[in-house]
């Protein structure tokens, strides 16, 4: 992960909900506890995420001194205009400029949403699209229908 897209954070001041990097992963907290100071003077933090892409569960235990990296993680919503046959979507910003390089998901487990988006788009609905973003990684999670429509 580069500098820019982490920043550190002391163990011990994470909080449930918060975000945090295990194993390589932007995970959102989904449990968090402390154990106290073992014979050795340090008291553990005991932190399990879940991925915010793959909903896949990791856990991490360290010393609430020690630093972590916690995600910069931003979501975005986009007017959808068009999806290529590829799969590849064509998203409008505010600013008027268009996003082509987001594909629909592919994995199986957001087959479901994929699924939708087509078909809403492909019923004529104008759609929103939120893109989450963390670590470089680009997805779209979810969608709505444009209230103006």
């Amino acid at each position: 992960a580069g500098s820019s897209l982490t920043v550190p954070c002391q163990a011990g001041s994470l909080k449930k909900g918060g975000y945090v990097v295990i194993d390589g992963h932007a995970c959102r907290i989904v449990d968090f506890d402390t154990m106290k100071t073992g014979k050795h003077g340090h008291a553990k933090a005991v932190i399990v995420g879940q991925d915010i892409f793959t909903e896949k569960r990791y856990e991490d235990s360290c010393p609430t001194s020690h630093n972590l990296d916690v995600p910069q993680v931003s979501k975005k919503e986009y007017s959808l205009i068009d999806i290529a046959s590829d799969g590849y979507v064509t998203l409008l910003n505010e600013d008027g400029s268009t996003k082509e390089d987001i594909a629909l998901p592919k994995e199986a487990y957001l087959a479901d949403l994929s699924a939708k988006i087509r078909a809403e788009f492909t019923a004529g609905k104008e759609l929103l699209v939120t893109v989450v973003s963390a670590l470089g990684i680009e997805k779209i999670l979810s969608f709505r229908e444009s209230k103006n429509s």
